[in-house]
């Protein structure tokens, strides 16, 4: 079964998208004739596809995976720039972590399942592998980036709410991944969770999928752009422009590791080395 990896929450006061991850790919799409014409006017607005639309507990789940509130639909969004060559290319946010070279701390609670903590250990230790500018380093509270466990339910959404940097270039925060007992199986590989949130802390420092343009491309169904979301979608020079299987960032996964490839080794140091 292929996942998504991400949601979206909007924060208008700092255009920025949150996303969160993961919902079970290939459902047969949503009855949208309970969403009125008016909510489904603003959700393509935003740039967002309509198709599929369900209403879900203060907001709207679109694209299977994004979610936005109420409040994010009637908030006008300062679109950033979108630089696009092609369709599966590595793309950043308009915003960057910045202030570098920089330490970010992140903390990570609400687990009982040591898989979470050894995930995240292992996560940091493969963005501290590439000797950036930004380097990571866990600690036991209150970190700039907290990954925070909750029960988001039973119906294959692994996590939520990560995000991109804010205006002021920090990090977003926080990443909540699902810990109701068996969202990733008995027995989940602590690499295949690594890359997960490796995939989150990307969105965090300013990193779109890498099939933004394109999420068929690793998801499946119709082809659905994402859109500039009010974050940009700026090419990074140097990524392929043609299809890149094994990214990180892109927007499904397989459940397998995904160890940063070249593309993505080239895009990280692109923009903090």
């Amino acid at each position: 079964m292929k996942n998504v990896l991400k949601t979206i929450t909007l924060s208008a006061a700092l255009s920025v998208v949150l996303f969160s991850c993961q919902k079970s790919d290939k459902s047969a799409p949503a009855n949208t004739s309970t969403v009125s014409s008016e909510v489904l006017g603003q959700i393509q607005s935003k740039g967002f596809s309509t198709e599929g639309v369900v209403a879900v507990n203060g907001g709207y789940l679109v694209e299977g995976d994004i979610f936005l509130t109420n409040k994010d639909l009637i908030t006008p969004l300062a679109n950033g720039p979108v630089l696009r060559i092609g369709e599966e290319e590595q793309y950043r946010t308009t915003n960057l972590v910045t202030g570098l070279p920089r330490v970010i701390t992140i903390s990570i609670s609400g687990f009982s399942d040591p898989v979470f903590s050894n995930a995240t250990d292992s996560a940091i230790a493969r963005y501290n592998a590439m000797a950036l500018r930004l380097t990571f380093q866990r600690v036991a509270s209150n970190g700039n980036i907290q990954i925070v466990g909750a029960d988001l339910g039973g119906t294959g959404v692994l996590g939520q709410s990560a995000g991109f940097p804010t205006s002021a270039g920090n990090p977003a925060s926080p990443i909540t991944l699902n810990n109701r007992a068996g969202t990733f199986g008995t027995n989940p590989s602590v690499q295949w969770m690594a890359t997960i949130i490796a995939h989150e802390i990307g969105h965090a420092i300013g990193f779109r999928h890498t099939d933004y343009a394109n999420r068929a491309y690793s998801c499946g169904g119709r082809k659905s752009n994402e859109g500039s979301a009010g974050v940009g979608a700026i090419y990074i020079p140097g990524t392929a422009t043609a299809g890149d299987p094994k990214s990180w960032m892109l927007a499904c996964t397989d459940g397998t590791n995904r160890p940063f490839n070249n593309n993505d080794k080239t895009a990280l140091n692109y923009l903090y080395r």
